[in-house]
C-alpha cells in the first residue's frame, strides 16, 4: 500500500497538470454541491428552500432522495476525493496540508454513506432506529469540516487564514441558530428560517473549500520552475563568392 501511494506521489509530482486538476475539482465539487441543493429543492413540490433542512432532501420516502444521493451525490463525492489527494500532494511535507485533505475527503465519503444508511424521516412520520442515527452521523460531518478548514488555513498565508476564522465563526453562529429549531422537524413543528440558517453553514463551507482551491492552485503556478529559455544566435551570412 505505502509503495503504491509513492508511487501515485511520483507520478503526479512528475506531472503539474494532473496536480492542478486535482485542485480544480475543489472549485467544481463546492460549485456542484450548491447547484444540487437549489436543483434539488426545485424538483421537492411543496418543499420550502427557506424553512426545511437540507437532509429533508434526502429523507427516506421524499421523491429527491434518488436524485441527491446517486445522481447528484456521486459526483460530487469523486470531486471532492480527487480534490482531497491534489490537496494532500500539494501539502508537500507540511502535515497540517495533508490532515486537510485527508480530512476533506473522509468528509465527503462520511456524508455520502451516511445519507445512503441512515435517512432521516420525513417530517411527521416516525423515525425508526435506523432514521435516529441520522442525528449521530450527521454530527460528525460539521466536526470533520472545522479541522480541515482549520488546517487547510495554515497554508496560504495570513490573510487566508483571516478568512477561514470568518468562515468557521459564520458556520458556528448558525450551527448555534439551528440547534433550537432542529427538534420541531420531528414533531412536525414549523421551522421558520431553519433552511436558511443551515444552508448558511453549509455554503460558508463550499465557499471556503472554493476559495482554497483556488489558492492552491495560484500557488502551484507560481511556484512552478520556468522551462530554460535557448537563446539561439542568428548565423552569419557569408557573401556569396563571386
Amino acid at each position: 500500500m505505502a509503495t503504491t501511494l509513492r508511487s501515485l506521489r511520483e507520478g503526479i509530482a512528475r506531472n503539474p497538470r494532473t496536480q492542478r486538476l486535482l485542485l480544480a475539482c475543489g472549485i467544481v465539487a463546492s460549485g456542484w454541491w450548491v447547484a444540487i441543493d437549489v436543483v434539488g429543492s426545485l424538483r421537492y413540490a411543496g418543499y420550502s428552500y427557506v424553512d426545511q433542512t437540507i437532509s429533508e432532501l434526502t429523507a427516506e420516502g421524499a421523491p429527491t432522495r434518488t436524485f441527491m444521493t446517486v445522481v447528484s451525490g456521486v459526483p460530487y463525492v469523486v470531486f471532492m476525493v480527487a480534490f482531497g489527494v491534489g490537496v494532500w500532494m500539494a501539502a508537500g511535507g507540511r502535515r497540517a496540508g495533508r490532515i486537510a485533505g485527508v480530512v476533506l475527503s473522509a468528509e465527503a465519503l462520511w456524508g455520502f454513506a451516511g445519507g445512503l444508511a441512515f435517512p432521516m424521516a420525513m417530517r411527521g412520520v416516525e423515525a425508526t432506529p435506523r432514521n435516529e442515527m441520522h442525528a449521530v452521523y450527521g454530527i460528525g460531518m460539521p466536526i470533520l469540516f472545522l479541522v480541515a478548514i482549520g488546517c487547510g488555513s495554515r497554508l496560504l498565508g495570513g490573510r487566508f487564514r483571516a478568512f477561514s476564522y470568518v468562515a468557521i465563526a459564520v458556520m458556528l453562529v448558525a450551527g448555534i441558530l439551528m440547534m433550537p429549531q432542529v427538534a420541531h422537524v420531528a414533531t412536525n413543528e414549523p421551522t421558520p428560517w431553519l433552511g436558511i440558517e443551515e444552508r448558511t453553514n453549509a455554503y460558508a463551507a463550499m465557499l471556503w473549500i472554493a476559495v482554497f482551491a483556488a489558492g492552491l492552485l495560484r500557488a502551484t503556478r507560481a511556484a512552478a520552475p520556468v522551462p530554460d529559455t535557448v537563446v539561439v544566435a542568428p548565423q552569419q551570412v557569408r557573401p556569396l563568392q563571386p
